[in-house]
């Protein structure tokens, strides 16, 4: 498997477009496109947020791509995403404004179909069908370009993860209420990924997100661009680089058992890994998580025993939030409600999956133990 590594110090286009050239020549892209092609880039655009802050794919990352793409004969480019909250023209029109998508047209389309279709599963998948995009169901060729960031539920954010923003708008909680414990979860977010099928994943870490990401992290710039075929043993790279212990982020151990991460095969091109890498912050929810002491064969009857006690609930900051009502919006479990222009949360019936802390736009949601 070959991972490339590409210096960028700064988000500036020519040092951008230099480092994709390098990276497509040594994944040889260009042998897997042909003219008339329909290509679809799929960002993580999880919210509206400006491309100043670590939250979404920077536009100049997806614009060197599209560049590379439009000069080696590809003029069917479209931008593909479903946000974390609603997915239709008016959602998603402020989303592409305020993540500074506008800039990358004519060269790319922004997607303005908001249909889904189903797409059946291998018999052996637990999901035995996806609702997904349309635009990502019509390409010939995805291109999956991330945010290389922490995650308060999966511990980690890249190329797999992405995937799961090619599920409809608030379809995605759904998913998160059918599976609530994080293997399923993990073992779902594999399935999407096996779906899509990207046929190339980068990941824009020049500025990444630490701590409580996806959306209410910090920066932790790494100056680097990755750019891989295989999305699994790339992300077991990235995470390493971030510091973190890869197969403790469940996604990157049940690929590593499933065969699709290959660790032991990697062959870096480009750029050297940096010897002054710092470790990244990790989110509240894994800095509570205080069964890391134990031995791996006792955590797990461990915390069976001690469910309650350990378990991890969302905690409102009343003087920070506004009442706009997104973590409401985004709960699969429906236990937030909205008065007196305050979010009220509910314990009984919530799943832990953090999606109200990850649609706050006020970061307002923080962690804490029922213990």
């Amino acid at each position: 498997m070959i991972q490339t590594l590409y210096r960028v110090p700064e988000y500036r286009e020519d040092l951008l477009y230099d480092a994709v050239c390098k990276f497509m020549a040594d994944l040889e892209i260009e042998k897997d496109l042909r003219p008339g092609m329909k290509v679809v880039l799929k960002p993580n655009l999880v919210m509206a947020k400006s491309p100043s802050v670590p939250v979404t794919t920077h536009p100049l990352v997806i614009k060197a791509v599209a560049v590379w793409l439009s000069e080696h004969g590809i003029d069917d480019i479209t931008l593909a995403e479903s946000s974390g909250g609603l997915y239709n023209a008016e959602y998603m029109k402020n989303v592409y404004h305020v993540c500074g998508m506008r800039q990358l047209a004519p060269l790319v389309k922004l997607n303005m179909d908001f249909s889904a279709r189903t797409v059946n599963c291998p018999p052996d998948f637990k999901n035995h069908s996806f609702h997904i995009i349309t635009p990502i169901c019509e390409a010939d060729y995805i291109i999956n370009i991330c945010k290389l960031k922490t995650h308060a539920m999966t511990g980690y954010s890249g190329g797999i993860k992405n995937l799961f923003g090619t599920i409809p708008g608030l379809e995605k909680p759904q998913l998160h209420y059918r599976w609530p414990d994080i293997e399923d979860f993990s073992r779902m977010l594999l399935e999407i990924a096996q779906t899509v099928k990207p046929g190339l994943t980068v990941i824009d870490a020049v500025d990444a997100m630490e701590g409580n990401g996806p959306t209410g992290g910090t920066s932790h710039p790494l100056h680097m661009v990755l750019a891989a075929k295989d999305m699994y043993t790339q992300d077991y790279f990235a995470a390493g680089l971030m510091g973190l212990l890869p197969k403790d982020i469940v996604m990157l151990r049940q690929a590593c058992e499933a065969g699709l991460a290959l660790p032991d095969e990697i062959t870096l091109k480009g750029d050297a890994i940096p010897k002054d890498l710092t470790p990244f912050q990790v989110p509240d929810t894994k800095k509570l998580d205080f069964t890391g002491f134990l031995p791996g064969f006792l955590r797990k009857p461990f915390t069976k025993i001690a469910a309650k006690l350990l378990k991890s609930y969302p905690q409102l900051d009343k003087n920070l939030c506004v009442g706009c009502g997104k973590c409401a919006e985004s709960c699969p479990a429906h236990v937030i409600t909205i008065s007196d222009k305050k979010a009220h949360f509910h314990k009984k019936g919530c799943i832990s999956c953090f999606c109200c802390q990850e649609m706050c736009p006020m970061k307002a949601i923080s962690v804490k133990k029922a213990l």
